[in-house]
């Protein structure tokens, strides 16, 4: 299991923007404490050994170690 940003660079720049804006809370939820990233919603994902994928706005993205690919973007 390996916690990284998402490859997409694009939407990364996004993200990090949009988290300045909102003083690190996640721009995609309202700002509560258990929304400031990394949130709350995906560390319990990082902690379900089912789960694979972005978190909610796509920040980050949990995969096995093999499924890691290098990308060009």
């Amino acid at each position: 299991m390996k916690v990284m940003l998402n490859p997409d660079k694009k939407q990364v720049e996004l993200i990090k923007e949009g988290l300045k804006r909102t003083g690190g809370y996640c721009p995609c939820k309202v700002k509560l404490p258990q929304n400031k990233c990394m949130c709350e919603e995906f560390r319990n994902q990082i902690a379900d050994p089912n789960f694979y994928g972005l978190c909610y706005c796509g920040l980050y993205l949990k995969t096995k170690d093999e499924d890691i690919k290098p990308t060009t973007k």
